[in-house]
């Protein structure tokens, strides 16, 4: 079983901080990390391959600090890319390169929690031209055949694809597993590759990126009753 995983590096959200002035977000000097969706889906991939046997190939947008850690948690290959460009765009470039690959399966993150598009996945499977199962909360292979319980907010729905095939991971789907030391000095010994792409036209580009301006009514209240006449009235507006 031959298993390529796309994994982003990205901001650690939580320590960015805003420039109260421009409104911009401060990025300088924030830690980066592997998007929390697609640690989810590197997990899976580690347990199928713990059951069925195979090699599990790591495709990076990042760097090679994000590419060392997934090999730690349990890739066996990394390639690392460096790109800034769209949905579209990055869907090009993974297909670029993994048509030059052997595989069974794909696994990517529904979405990254930087952009949440939940564009990579399907946008790749259509460059790829093979089938797609999309928020994946529980999945099985049998048969050369993939089976997944996807969770689709109001309801579950059981699908099956023939491999090969792509598939998106939810959060609920495992707990990525903290590396140990012994995992993370054997990283280092595995393969890492890095390559240059050139950036594709992109059909969105962003020109800029700033915060939502909170503005607080600074009210005092007394009790509950005047929270309550408050909420009525704006409704009524």
């Amino acid at each position: 079983m031959d298993i390529i995983v796309c994994l982003k590096q990205i901001y650690d959200l939580g320590q960015i901080m805003v420039d109260t002035a421009t409104k911009h977000p401060i990025t300088e000097g924030v830690a980066r990390k592997i998007s929390d969706f697609d640690k989810n889906a590197l997990e899976e991939a580690v347990r199928i391959k713990e059951k069925c046997g195979g090699n599990i190939f790591a495709l990076i947008g990042g760097t090679k600090e994000a590419a060392k850690e997934a090999l730690a948690m349990g890739a066996d290959e990394a390639v690392v890319y460096n790109t800034d460009a769209d949905s579209l765009g990055t869907a090009t470039l993974l297909a670029g390169i993994i048509h030059k690959m052997k595989y069974d399966l794909i696994l990517c993150g529904e979405a990254s929690i930087d952009e949440f598009s939940f564009q990579i996945g399907p946008r790749l499977a259509q460059a790829l031209g093979i089938p797609v199962l999309t928020y994946a909360r529980k999945m099985e292979l049998k048969d050369n055949e993939v089976v997944v319980e996807r969770n689709l907010e109001n309801r579950y729905e059981v699908a099956k694809a023939r491999l090969p095939a792509l598939v998106t991971i939810t959060k609920e789907i495992n707990e990525p597993r903290i590396p140990t030391l012994l995992q993370i000095l054997g990283a280092s010994k595995k393969r890492i590759t890095e390559i240059s792409l050139e950036k594709p036209e992109a059909g969105i580009e962003n020109l800029s990126i700033t915060a939502i301006e909170m503005k607080r009514k600074e009210v005092i209240l007394k009790d509950i009753g005047e929270l309550a006449k408050i909420i009525m009235s704006e409704k009524s507006e």
